[in-house]
């Protein structure tokens, strides 16, 4: 049975509780459940043990990462999550950068042990839509992707596969949740369940 680890990277601060973060991240858990998966679960606000978490890793097939964008990126708490469990877990999550001295031909960020995990982001943001598809608007049309591309490639190091990312967007001014959720559970679906 495949094992799916949920992380969820939300912390309520100044004017959000992080409750739609939470929302997705049970609405993951329970549909992951039904369709018979095994799954596992963290909330860094809550506190974790790095070693359970460098052991989390290694059962899981796939990781899934909730989280709000905070400042353009990741919330601080989800960078430490990260900073703390990635340096710890060096010798089991990667070997080294990939390069080497005696073989130019080896690049760097060669060097991830994690080859056949997948990881997948399920964000949402106040920014709307257009916001990150539009040439003209914020993101210069770089869509999630060119947003999120420095966390995505920290796992690329350890060689991890991207699955695609789920988006949520204008969730501060027009929030409509329900339509949030079921898009949500189709995407897990779609990219979880039966890829």
């Amino acid at each position: 049975m495949a094992h799916i680890h949920l992380i969820n990277g939300a912390k309520p601060f100044a004017h959000s509780a992080g409750e739609l973060n939470n929302t997705l991240q049970d609405l993951a858990a329970a549909c992951l459940h039904d369709h018979g998966l095994s799954v596992s679960q963290t909330v860094i606000d809550e506190g974790y043990d790095v070693e359970d978490e460098i052991k989390a890793f290694q059962k899981a097939e796939t990781i899934i990462y909730q989280f709000p964008g905070w400042w353009m990126g990741t919330p601080w708490p989800l960078k430490k999550y990260m900073d703390s469990v990635f340096t710890q877990a060096h010798g089991v999550f990667y070997s080294n950068d990939g390069r080497s001295r005696h073989d130019p031909s080896k690049h760097y960020g060669s060097g991830g042990l994690l080859q056949g995990k997948r990881f997948m982001v399920s964000t949402t943001w106040n920014a709307p839509l257009e916001a990150f598809e539009d040439k003209e608007q914020f993101f210069g049309g770089g869509g999630i992707d060119a947003v999120l591309f420095p966390f995505y490639r920290a796992h690329a190091f350890l060689g991890m596969q991207k699955l695609p990312t789920f988006l949520a967007t204008d969730v501060m001014k027009n929030p409509n949740i329900d339509a949030i959720k079921a898009a949500y559970r189709r995407h897990i679906e779609q990219v979880i369940i039966t890829p």
